[in-house]
């Protein structure tokens, strides 16, 4: 994919003459211009590129619920019942092997072992260990393939957190929703292709901070970037109409501004010239669409009591979930939830029970909406976060409390929907959760293995930029994830 071919398939032949300096008469050309426009605006905001997808997928959606700041895959997942006889020894060096540590624990003097609290027994088919803090994901067990051995490079949130989104620690390279936007488009004409909900989230210490650039194009067209919904006043900003001007002036001023823009696209044919024409239509439509989005009244109430008593309030995890079911009927090809709040550097015992208690239901919920509604099959759903925690503790350790710093060598995360293998447990790590010892999966495998199940071909998924085929998955060798998948 080169932005060059993109501007000469964008290229009409009025520009093409007009640039090439054998102008025929623009004032009479002009006159032409609005038929032309009203067919573009009628047209999808968000075409597929011709060549995609690369082979018929078995997912069309996505769904990213991203637990940012790390949630402890010990407490959650990675069960390690000979822990609890090692409390307070010190973590072997032979285990740990000189690896890198955050400034947060290379100084203390110790590095003593902390078995997780939390009781944990099998569910489902494949006997996944889960946790007591996640009763309502245990319950899907049989519909998720939870992965043990994902990791990153990345030690801190926001290189780790940029990497695992974009592809690159770095700022500056698009989001997989943009990714995904670009190449697949979208089904839906009223709303965006890519959106994004930040909840609010339950713990009591700060939350690390997070960027808009995290859902941002980037080098691709501005479109492509996620819309973020609000969960306070307007859901999207400068959507309404301010006060004196009705529809009618709306679409009469529209006209107008679509007039001149004709006009600059006339002289330049720049293709971020069609892009504004089309982003000011599809901003009318969605005076009307999102006000029907975020109503759920027609939701019954069995629906509403499986995501629990939270659903009906705006900005909660549970009620970005059911949005997030609503966006998808509606043609939203990705939507991803951030969640802050999973940094337990400290105190781990009482924060992550109340960051459980926000997501684990309506995770579940969701899930099992889309299979009620015959959409899991052609959905792909994601959970998890930039990094794990690690085995010894940070800080004061007790049998009741204690907290854990960043680790990166291994963490959890889980898929279900359209091309996963559900009930699957997938990668095996030490007898501290702090090396891999079978299955190794790397973030660049993760964002192959999504882009696999939505009938992409990572290796072929390419943008020229500063002299560079650049793709989310980076330049080094990535793998999809073959035994997860169905």
């Amino acid at each position: 994919m080169n932005p060059l071919n993109e501007f000469l398939r964008n290229q009409n032949r009025r520009a093409f003459l007009s640039t090439s300096g054998l102008g025929i008469g623009k004032i009479a050309l002009a006159s032409t211009m609005l038929p032309e426009l009203a067919h573009a605006a009628r047209q999808s905001p968000y075409p597929p590129l011709p060549e995609m997808p690369h082979f018929a997928p078995k997912a069309k959606r996505f769904i990213y619920l991203f637990m940012n700041g790390a949630p402890s895959q010990l407490d959650l997942f990675d069960y390690k019942p000979t822990l609890d006889k090692e409390f307070d020894k010190d973590l072997p060096e032979s285990v740990r092997m000189g690896q890198r540590l955050t400034t947060m624990t290379s100084g203390q003097k110790r590095f003593p072992l902390a078995p997780s609290k939390y009781s944990f027994k099998q569910y489902g088919q494949g006997g996944a260990w889960i946790s007591e803090l996640l009763p309502h994901t245990a319950g899907i067990a049989d519909d998720i393939a939870i992965v043990k051995t994902v990791h990153t490079e990345a030690i801190n949130h926001d290189p780790a957190v940029t990497y695992i989104q974009t592809g690159n620690q770095l700022p500056g390279r698009p989001s997989l929703g943009s990714w995904l936007s670009y190449g697949l488009g979208s089904e839906g004409e009223n709303l965006p292709a890519y959106v994004v909900m930040t909840p609010r989230w339950s713990s009591k210490r700060d939350a690390q901070a997070i960027y808009n650039r995290l859902w941002g194009s980037a080098f691709l067209p501005s479109k492509h970037s996620g819309v973020a919904l609000r969960s306070v006043g307007d859901p999207i900003l400068f959507i309404k109409n301010p006060e004196g001007v009705d529809r009618d002036t709306r679409r009469t001023m529209l006209n107008g501004l679509a007039e001149l823009n004709s006009l600059q696209y006339e002289k330049y044919g720049d293709p971020e010239i069609n892009t504004r024409i089309a982003q000011y239509e599809l901003a009318y439509r969605m005076q009307a669409s999102v006000p029907e989005l975020m109503d759920f009244k027609g939701e019954s109430k069995e629906t509403l009591e499986m995501y629990g008593p939270d659903v009906t309030e705006p900005g909660t995890f549970a009620s970005s979930c059911l949005l997030a079911r609503r966006l998808l009927e509606r043609g939203t090809r990705t939507v991803q939830l951030f969640h802050r709040g999973w940094d337990q550097h400290g105190t781990l015992p009482r924060d992550l029970p109340l960051q459980c208690g926000d997501v684990d239901q309506p995770s579940a919920a969701l899930v099992k909406d889309l299979k009620n509604r015959g959409m899991l099959d052609d959905t792909v759903v994601v959970w998890g976060g930039e990094f794990g925690r690690t085995v010894y503790c940070q800080g004061a350790l007790t049998r009741e409390n204690y907290g854990r710093d960043h680790h990166p060598r291994c963490f959890t995360m889980w898929f279900a929907g359209g091309g996963i293998k559900g009930g699957t447990v997938y990668g095996e790590t030490d007898d501290f959760s702090y090396n891999i010892v079978e299955n190794p999966v790397h973030i660049n495998d993760l964002n192959a293995t999504i882009l696999h199940c939505l009938g992409i071909d990572h290796r072929k998924f390419t943008v020229k930029f500063q002299g560079l085929d650049l793709r989310l998955t980076g330049v080094e060798e990535a793998h999809v994830i073959k035994p997860i998948l169905s």
